[in-house]
C-alpha cells in the first residue's frame, strides 16, 4: 500500500472516529463513576469500539457477498449515507450535544452506550470500514495495514480520553464542536470521492485518477 492511500486511509477513520468529538461524551459517561474507575472506562469503551469495527473490518463484506450484494453497490449506498452523515456533523447539533442528550434521556450513559456505541464505533465508521477493505482486490497485507491503522486510530483515541479532562479545558465544548463541523467538511469530500469510486468499480465510470473521472461509453 502506498503512502499515500495510508494517509487518506488514517485521516478517513480519524475523521469518522472523531476523538475529539467523544471527549464532552466519556466526561459526561463518567460523571456518577469514582476518579480512580476511569482509566479502565476509557479502556473498556474503546476495547469494545474496537472490536466491533474489526468485526466490521473482516466480516462485513463476507455478510454483504451472503446477501448477494455488490460492493460497488455498497460503496455507492454508504458514499451517500457517510455525506448525510456529514451534513450531520456540520449543520446539526454537535456529536457530543445529540449523544449526550440521547443518554441522558435513556439512563444508559456507560462505557458501552454511548461512548463505545455511537461515539466511537458510530454507523459512519462501521460504514467506511467495510467501504476502505474489498477482499477481492486488496491483497490480505493491505487489509492488515488497515487494521493497523484502524487499531492506532484507537489508541490515539484512548490517549485523548485519558487527558478528556485537560483537553476538554483547553477547547471546551465549543472547541469540540468546532472540530466535528471541520471534519465532517473533510467526511462529504471522501463521502463523494466514495461515491465515484462505487461508480467504477460497477463499471459506470472510467476513473484513471482523482481528477480524471470520464463516463463509461
Amino acid at each position: 500500500m502506498e503512502w499515500g492511500n495510508i494517509l487518506r486511509e488514517f485521516i478517513t477513520l480519524l475523521v469518522v472516529i472523531d476523538p475529539v468529538g467523544s471527549i464532552p461524551v466519556f466526561l459526561f459517561a463518567v460523571a456518577t463513576v469514582p476518579k480512580k474507575l476511569h482509566r479502565r472506562f476509557a479502556v473498556r469503551a474503546v476495547f469494545i469500539a474496537g472490536l466491533v469495527l474489526l468485526a466490521f473490518l473482516v466480516g462485513g463484506q463476507v455478510l454483504l457477498e451472503t446477501l448477494g450484494l455488490r460492493l460497488g453497490s455498497f460503496q455507492i449506498a454508504g458514499g451517500i449515507i457517510l455525506f448525510l452523515f456529514a451534513l450531520t456533523m456540520i449543520f446539526g447539533d454537535s456529536k457530543a450535544e445529540s449523544e449526550i442528550e440521547e443518554a441522558g434521556r435513556d439512563h444508559l450513559a456507560g462505557a458501552v452506550f454511548p461512548l463505545a456505541i455511537p461515539s466511537i464505533a458510530s454507523p459512519g465508521a462501521m460504514l467506511a470500514i467495510v467501504v476502505l477493505t474489498d477482499n477481492h482486490v486488496e491483497p490480505v497485507e493491505e487489509q492488515v495495514i488497515t487494521a493497523v491503522i484502524l487499531i492506532a486510530v484507537l489508541i490515539l483515541t484512548l490517549i485523548l480520553l485519558l487527558a478528556a479532562s485537560y483537553v476538554h479545558r483547553l477547547i471546551g465544548n465549543t472547541g469540540a464542536s468546532i472540530v466535528s463541523r471541520v471534519m465532517g467538511i473533510i467526511l462529504a469530500t471522501i463521502a463523494i470521492d466514495a461515491i465515484l469510486g462505487g461508480f467504477g468499480a460497477l463499471g459506470l465510470m472510467d476513473i484513471d485518477t482523482p481528477s480524471a473521472i470520464k463516463p463509461v461509453n
